[in-house]
């Protein structure tokens, strides 16, 4: 249970925080700083760390076969999470569900996931140690 929390307890935490400024109405409110940037490049930027995120905890996971897939299924993951933000926003005040916002959640999420498979394919594998894994 220890190591199940210590790699998917961040994954799903940040998925509740993306739930919970998703369910605002006004989330500029919250996160002042949002309106200086593109509402696109906002959510590739969330989703890259989720997907980063994501991958961490299937390559630390006991499964050879997640291991193996991690690229591919974190990207999926994250995607499919974007979905259901989208369905989520469609029924908060204020806010609607933008198939473009879910495509920038893709793009972050492979950018996110790509960058972590770089970072952990430049060291030695020994070098890094299980618990940041």
């Amino acid at each position: 249970m220890a190591s199940f929390l210590r790699y998917w307890g961040p994954v799903c935490g940040y998925a509740g925080i993306i739930f919970y400024l998703s369910a605002q109405a006004h989330p500029e409110e919250h996160v002042p700083f949002v309106m200086h940037f593109s509402d696109k490049v906002l959510h590739a930027v969330e989703y890259a760390v989720f997907g980063a995120l994501c991958y961490r905890a299937l390559c630390g996971s006991g499964h050879a076969a997640w291991r193996q897939q991690a690229i591919p299924v974190a990207i999926l993951l994250a995607s499919l999470y974007g979905v259901s933000d989208e369905v989520h926003q469609a029924f908060v005040p204020f806010r609607d569900a933008n198939w473009l916002d879910w495509v920038a959640d893709t793009i972050g999420a492979t950018i996110g996931v790509t960058v972590m498979d770089r970072v952990f394919s430049l060291r030695p594998v020994g070098s890094i140690p299980e618990a940041l894994r």
